[in-house]
This record gives C-alpha cells, structure tokens and sequence, in this order.
C-alpha cells in the first residue's frame, strides 16, 4: 500500500490520465541496405540487421527492426516473415529490437526509425528473403538428418515434409542441426499464388494482451523503487525560471522533492497523484525570453509575406513560365494550421541514474536518438545508456522526438532512484512538437478540360532542416513538397516552389502526413475548383488529366460506383472527392455531408478505395485507413493550435477537440488487390479525408473554403450552388 495514498488537489477537480527472450537456438540474418560504413557490421551470415531466432520448441521469434503504435506493424511484418519461412502462425512471437543503427536501420530511411508509412514498404523484401533463407537452411538440415536430397522435401506449418515416406521434423527438432549451416545469398522467394499467410485477415498478434491488460506501454513501467515526476516546462519557447516557491507544494503528502532547472520545474513524488497536486501548488514565476510577444498574427503575417517571393525549385517539368504569362490563368492560396498530436498516451519516460549508467523505459519511434539524448541530458557517454522499448499509445510523428527523454534524464540525475516523468494533458499539448503550419499558392492554366500550366508554390517551416539537415539541400524541403513535387495529374508544364519560413516561438515537426497533407489538400481543393471553371464533374474532370496513371483513375472508378456518386441528395449536402499518390499507394475518397444553417457539419458517410498494392492483412490496411480518415476529420472540423504572448492557448480535449463517437459516420474501405511491392497505408487516410471534406462542402453549399479548420460562419445560411 502506498505510504500516502491519492487524494484530492486543493481547489483541484479530478481528472483521468488518459526483454529480450530467453536464448535460442537458430539465428538467420538478412541484409537491409544501410550506410556503407556498415560494411564491417555486415560481414558473415550471423551478424544481420535484424534477426530470426527458432528455438527447439520450435517457437519462431522476430526481433522487430519497426515499432508497434497502433498501426498493426508487428503483425503484418510478422506475416511476411512466416510466409516465406513457413511457419506456424500460432508460434510466432515478436520482440522491440535494441538501439542498434548497425543492425536495425530502416532500408529508406537509412536510419533506426518508425515513420513515412513505409514499415511493410522498407521490410517487405528484407524479410521474405530471410525467411526464405532461413526455411532454406532447414531444409537442407532436413535433408541430411532423413538422408534424402533437398529437393524431395516441402514446409508447412513449421515442419519439413518427406511426403515420400510421410516423414515429418519439425523446426524446432531441426535447429540445432541447421544453425551449423550458412543460408543462401540469394534464397528464390515463393510465387505470390502459393502463399498462405498474406492477403489473409489474421487477428493481430498485440491484440490479447491489450486486452487483458499484459501489454506493457512506457508509461506502464514500474521498476523497482519507482517514484513519479511531472514537470512544467517555461510556457514561452526559450523562456527560463526566474523564480520558485515550493513551500505549499511540500506540504502534499506524497510530495517528495521539487526540482528546479533552467528552463523547467518537476516535482517528484510517491505517486502520481501527489506529483501533479505538487506542481499545481507550486508558485513559479518565468522570464518569458525573447519570444514573448509571438502571435499567430504574426506567424501568419509572416508565411504570406514568404508566399510573395519567389520559392526554391523544387522541379520543373516544361515550360510552365511561358503558359502561366498570359492568358486565363487561375490563382488561389490555401492554408494549414499549426497542429497538436494529443496522443492518447501522454509523453513520458522513466529513467534511473546511478552508478555511473542510465536505464531508461520508453515507448519511441526512434530508439537510438533516445539513448542520445538520454546520454546527453544525464552527462554519460552512449554505451552507459540502456533503453527497454515498448509499445506506443500513439506516435503519429511525435514519437520520432526526444524533448520527453531529455527532461526526464536531466530531472533523473537529481533524483535517487528510478524516477517516471509524465507530461499532462495541459503540458503535452502546450508544449508539442507542432504540425507546420503552411501557406501554397497554385496557378492553373485551363485548355478545354486539360491542365496545361501549373504552378505550386509551398510556405512552411522545413521539418528535415531541424530533425535531418542533410535532407534538406538547396532550400528545398523533401518532405514540405511530398505529393507536389510528383504532382499525380499529367500536366505537361509545371514548377513546384519550396520557401522555407519557420515561425518564431515555435519548434515543428513531423504529424501524420506533413507535407502530403498539406500538398493533397492544397492540389485536391483547387482541382475542385478547376473542374467547376471547367463545368465539369470532379471525378470526371480528374479523370481525364490521368491518362498515365491508371492505378489512380481505377481507384476513382471503384470510389464513384461504390459511394453512389451522382445520386441525389438532400438540401445543403454534398459528396467531395480526393485524389492522391501519397507513400506508393493510389487513393481515392468521397465524404459525403451536410450543412446546417449554422455552419455546423454533419456526416454521413466516407467511402474509400485504395490500391496499396500487395495488401498483407487486408483488416489492418482497412483498420488504418478507418484511423486516418477520423484523425484527418478531426483537423479539418476542428485543429487549430494558436498563440498569444507566445503562449500556447490550447491546453487540453476541451479546447482541443477531438471528433467524438457519435460524429463518426460510415466508413466504407474497398481494397484493389493486385501483385505491385506494397504501399504505404498509415497516414494516406488523414492526407486523403480533408480535402474530400472541404470539396463536400463546396459541393453542399457553393463556398470554396482555402483554410482549415472550417469556418462555420462562412458556411451559415449559404446554399448549395
């Protein structure tokens, strides 16, 4: 029992808050592309990036090089593995790979990370190839134990089939014998029309435990000794404490030491209860720095100033100059807010100090840059760091930050013992790493239907220029122009601009799309709006500026039939369509809505088509498109983070809303199958539902909305056009 058990904050109301395994006895390795300093890492069968490990009761574990937050990750780089090595499915476990950017970067991305909904993308082939290896090592180890030749013998369910003789062995009896053996350089992988595993609707190996309450996320941790910490953060970026007085927090019972740092307070407790009581009662006054004056004004004021000159080229195809200098051209601007995260598992990190070494207990999309920053908020080199991964409540980009580690390492070194760093609600919000906020410019040149010239000029902070620098060459951000700079439509002349405007008093990052959710929003509003200058159907009007694309225009026919595109509706509702190539996969969705005579939205339904290629579990894929669909709704009808006096006004679900159960509507997901490498799925949802949104409502009412969120009061009493 705790010594003092919770209980209520003055003038306070309550509110909720929201290893590696045992020694096996076959190791097969594959080899991911990673840099070409990791040649010495590579040398040998036995030293991969990532690894499968059978032991001899025959349990079939992956050590996952990709991070499990929601996405269904874990399962479905499962499956590509026990296709190709024929596993049985019921025996397959999976582990958080350790920080190891020798073994475990990611092929794209060139480092150890989740992110860029390329999970399936980067490992699809990575993997098939080494469970084809691997079932290939135990085939040749069943060949010589039954003394017959390889090529009499078959896999099935984590066996080795002699059907000559009807012998049987199963993996597990086979693994001593096969892990004296070397695995094929260049294993054949099976033809898509034998596999047994991919394509099929298998339940998700995280499920159970998620439901039972085993599964371990990082702010489950609970190391022995284990005492509670929450902290404020100075409320203006760059800010600093001026002064504390702690004398009515020390009187919380359960309050145990209050630590003042530069630039942030945390108050350390028996619980968390006791923390979060402390740090309400404590007085903290704040030198508010250089940025106590930034306001959204401000910030927008600046964005479109950076609109009026001319941006980096990002790519020009023909010569869009001289068809957008006269002539009918058409110009409109579109604009994206800042955006919170509001994971539903709050930030946090638990770390011990002691002895020279830290142990940290986290839940990250990017391990080794935890143990860097870990090594660096607790003054110790990066071998004296040890990180236990675990399952995210969330990620969504944010998780690819490491604020939350290092506070909690700094706040660690001053405490005894290991030491669970929360962040509430009001402080995650506060003090997010931001969506930019963007503002693109587009110009059109119109030949009968055809697009002939086109324009796409984009303004925002450059993610890449904080969080990978080499990646943003030439003042062009890869990511701000994602999904513009291969624009989908065939236009035979056209330029795509990236001006780079970061916004003071505030640091941004990656949120679940970025730029193509910009880029998908800005392009599919104003080919809406091009269609209506050329008097014609959206989907048509699309259609016919696709003639090299045909994944996509097969994904708008699909849509169009299946969302009863055309039909009537009633007064003030409309359907909307988005197009879109975002992470490898064609998309196409129609929201269909209604608006009320106060602006306010209701929706109906969303349907969706999608062709994300070879679909490995055709529920995640659907169960991901459903999730990003909702979380896209969600800041179209709502997000907006804004600042006065440098402060963050939102600061928690009441003022930063999120669409609610009984908003949701019919989500209808009908998938393309076909035999192309797999897309990427996780973020294509909330790229593709804000511009069908928006196009709904043009649709409904007449108003071309450029910004999001909606404006209600532009929508009041407008009818439909």
């Amino acid at each position: 029992m705790l010594k003092d058990p919770p209980r209520p904050c003055p003038d306070l109301s309550r509110r909720g808050f929201v290893s590696l395994a045992a020694a096996t006895a076959l190791v097969i390795g594959f080899h991911a592309p990673v840099a070409a300093e990791d040649e010495a890492a590579r040398d040998g069968p036995f030293a991969p990036n990532a690894f499968i490990r059978i032991d001899e009761q025959g349990d079939v574990t992956l050590v996952m090089p990709q991070v499990e937050m929601g996405q269904g990750t874990y399962t479905s780089i499962s499956m590509i593995l026990a296709e190709e090595l024929d596993a049985d499915w019921s025996r397959v476990r999976v582990e958080h790979a350790p920080p190891n950017e020798k073994l475990y970067a990611n092929p794209i991305l060139g480092m150890q990370a989740t992110g860029n909904s390329n999970s399936v993308r980067a490992f699809w082939t990575p993997l098939r190839k080494a469970g084809a290896g691997a079932r290939a090592v135990l085939v040749e180890a069943a060949a010589g134990q039954m003394g017959v030749a390889a090529t009499e013998l078959r896999t099935e369910n984590s066996q080795v089939i002699h059907d000559a003789t009807g012998r049987k062995l199963a993996y597990g009896a086979l693994a001593p014998r096969a892990a004296g053996l070397t695995p094929p350089a260049d294993p054949p992988l099976k033809d898509p029309k034998d596999f047994r595993l991919v394509g099929r609707p298998l339940k998700r190996l995280d499920t159970p435990d998620k439901t039972n309450g085993k599964a371990q996320y990082g702010i489950d941790a609970m190391p022995p000794g284990l005492k509670f910490a929450t902290i404020a953060a100075s409320p203006v970026l760059g800010g600093k404490v001026a002064h504390v007085d702690d004398t009515k927090a020390k009187l919380i019972p359960g309050v145990r030491q209050v630590v003042v740092l530069d630039d942030l307070v945390g108050v350390v407790g028996d619980h968390m209860w006791a923390a979060k009581c402390g740090l309400e009662a404590l007085d903290i006054a704040w030198d508010d720095g250089p940025n106590s004056q930034v306001s959204s004004d401000e910030i927008w004021n600046r964005l479109r100033k950076a609109s009026a000159r001319d941006g980096a080229v990002a790519k020009t195809v023909g010569d869009p100059g001289g068809q957008l200098s006269g002539g009918d051209v058409y110009t409109q601007a579109y604009e994206l807010p800042l955006l919170a995260h509001a994971c539903m598992e709050p930030m946090n990190c638990t770390v011990h100090v002691a002895n020279g070494a830290a142990e940290v207990w986290i839940g990250t999309q990017v391990i080794e840059r935890i143990r860097q920053a870990v090594a660096k908020g607790a003054d110790l080199t990066e071998d004296k760091v040890t990180i236990h991964n675990h399952l995210l409540g969330g990620g969504f980009g944010r998780r690819l930050e490491t604020d939350m580690a290092l506070s909690a390492a700094r706040l660690a070194t001053q405490v005894d013992g290991p030491v669970k760093v929360v962040w509430t609600r009001e402080e995650d919000i506060r003090h997010d790493i931001y969506r930019p906020a963007y503002h693109d410019i587009l110009s059109a040149r119109l030949d009968g239907e055809r697009i002939v010239g086109w324009n796409h000029k984009v303004s925002g902070s450059s993610v890449f220029a904080r969080w990978f620098p080499p990646g943003f060459q030439k003042g062009v951000d890869p990511d701000g122009v994602d999904s513009a700079q291969d624009v989908p439509y065939d236009i035979p002349n056209y330029r795509v601009e990236f001006n780079q405007e970061a916004p003071p008093g505030v640091v941004t990052g990656f949120w679940r799309g970025v730029g193509p959710n910009n880029n998908v929003f800005a392009i599919e509003s104003f080919i809406d709006e091009l269609a209506r200058k050329a008097g014609k159907d959206p989907i048509a009007f699309r259609q016919a500026n696709l003639d090299k694309t045909p994944r996509l225009v097969a994904a708008l026919d699909l849509v169009r039939d299946k969302s009863g595109w055309g039909a009537p509706l009633g007064p003030r509702a409309g359907r909307g369509v988005a197009a879109q190539i975002a992470f490898a996969s064609f998309i196409a969705t129609v929201v269909e809505c209604e608006v009320d005579e106060y602006g306010e939205i209701k929706l109906h339904r969303v349907t969706t088509a999608v062709d994300t290629g070879t679909v490995i579990n055709p529920d995640t894929v659907m169960a991901q498109l459903q999730g990003g669909l909702i979380f896209g709704l969600t800041a179209a009808l709502y997000g907006e983070i804004t600042l006065d006096k440098g402060r963050v006004q939102q600061s928690n679900f009441h003022d930063y809303r999120i669409l609610r159960m009984d908003q949701v509507p019919p989500i209808e997901v009908h998938l393309i199958r076909n035999g192309e490498a797999p897309g990427g799925i996780g973020e294509t949802g909330t790229t593709a539902s804000i511009p069908a949104l928006r196009n709904a409502i043009y649709a409904a009412t007449g108003v071309p909305l450029r910004r999001m969120p909606i404006d209600r009061g532009l929508l009041a009493s407008r009818t439909g056009a």
